[in-house]
């Protein structure tokens, strides 16, 4: 689940389907979202601060943090987690199935495995996972529309399991999707992969970002830049900051650091607005978006991803 970089003023949406000038999908108009009460949760289920008021009060780092072989381990195990209920939905979703399906599907599978959906009540969001479908950028709310033929749906897993978050997302095909849509999923695979291969103990934050934005450029797309990677371990989100454009941010990986990675690109214009429910962030021009994410652990020689599917 990223984290914006800045405040997006709030506006509302009168909907209408129209056809869209990037490609051949469905212009995504949000559905019924139902909030019941908090899910019921298990006793035995360890939980993060905010699970009940919704507001974090963890112990933030104010730089990145180097973690002990400890907290290394204890972090490869969540994010291991975190993919194995990433793989679930992969295996389950397809043309038909609504987005508050896929959530249902998460939330049973933390509770199978024992692990808390770090974004359920994560300053009120109000579901277990993000599942934002074509022009919706980000932090998709669950709701009852069900997946046409020729989405594209990024679905956005983070867990919390031993005191610590393992953070991932990919964005999924559904159905017959035209070959822009193929390619924008395809180059953003590929920009955050060319900026996990620059991690390495003496680099710079910001090589990510420019990393990735000439990559993103060269295969025709632009970032969506209001949201970006950040620091993660008992905490959802901390320091370091890492953007996926040209920046200045400050500082240099070290051995026991870890953060995330995930670029979003887009078909079309970098601006988003954030629709009346104070989340879900759409494209301004109804294009599509993609995102995919990891989160990565500094080794002594190099870089490790620790929600790789193993």
């Amino acid at each position: 689940m990223p984290t914006a970089r800045y405040f997006i003023p709030v506006r509302n949406f009168f909907w209408q389907k129209k056809p869209s000038p990037f490609g051949n999908y469905e212009i995504v108009s949000p559905g019924k979202v139902t909030v019941n009460n908090a899910p019921s949760i298990p006793k035995h289920i360890p939980k993060p601060s905010y699970h009940i008021k919704g507001v974090p009060n963890d112990f933030i780092p104010s730089s990145p943090e180097i973690k002990s072989p400890e907290q290394i381990r204890r972090m490869t195990k969540s994010c291991q987690l975190a993919a194995n209920v990433l793989k679930r939905v992969e295996d389950f979703i397809q043309v038909g199935k609504t987005t508050e399906e896929i959530d249902r599907l998460v939330f049973n599978s933390c509770m199978e495995i024992g692990v808390y959906p770090s974004p359920l009540n994560y300053r009120h969001f109000p579901k277990s996972v993000c599942t934002s479908v074509n022009n919706v950028a980000c932090h998709g709310i669950p709701d009852d529309r069900p997946l046409q033929n020729g989405d594209i749906i990024n679905v956005d897993i983070t867990v919390f399991h031993d005191g610590f978050h393992g953070d991932c997302s990919k964005t999924f095909l559904i159905g017959d999707v035209d070959e822009q849509g193929k390619k924008l999923v395809e180059a953003t695979k590929e920009c955050l992969h060319a900026g996990i291969e620059l991690c390495r103990p003496g680099a710079s934050f910001r090589e990510i970002g420019c990393r990735i934005e000439e990559k993103a450029t060269s295969s025709g797309f632009n970032i969506i830049s209001a949201f970006i990677g950040h620091g993660i371990g008992s905490y959802f989100h901390g320091p370091p900051d890492i953007y996926h454009i040209a920046n200045v941010y400050p500082g240099v990986m070290a051995a026991g650091m870890t953060f995330t990675i995930e670029p979003i690109l887009t078909e079309g214009e970098d601006g988003i607005t954030i629709l009346n429910d104070d989340w879900t962030a759409v494209t301004v021009d109804d294009a599509r978006t993609a995102q995919f994410e990891h989160t990565v652990l500094i080794t002594d020689s190099g870089v490790e991803i620790l929600t790789e599917c193993k």
